[in-house]
């Protein structure tokens, strides 16, 4: 009885450990994101003829930061189920 009441409460708190991880994922992409555009914005404006170098290296690292939060909310929810 109380083996499975233990059990229980692990699994209670992996479930709760998983979508914590997965919230704190998407926030850190929100965030990483967040900066990306606003040093973007910030190097345009200081030198607006590199405005084509300074999108295409933007959007490469926004994507890279998302790819690697898609596979932490991934993880995170195997944990919940």
């Amino acid at each position: 009885m109380l083996l499975t009441i233990l059990i229980e409460t692990i699994e209670g708190i992996a479930k709760m450990g998983g979508a914590i991880g997965a919230g704190i994922a998407a926030v850190g992409a929100g965030l990483g994101i967040g900066r990306i555009g606003g040093a973007a914005m910030e190097a345009i404006a200081r030198q607006p003829e590199a405005v084509g170098d300074i999108r295409s290296n933007m959007i490469i690292a926004a994507a890279l930061i998302e790819g690697v939060a898609l596979f932490g909310v991934i993880i995170a929810l195997l944990a919940v189920f």
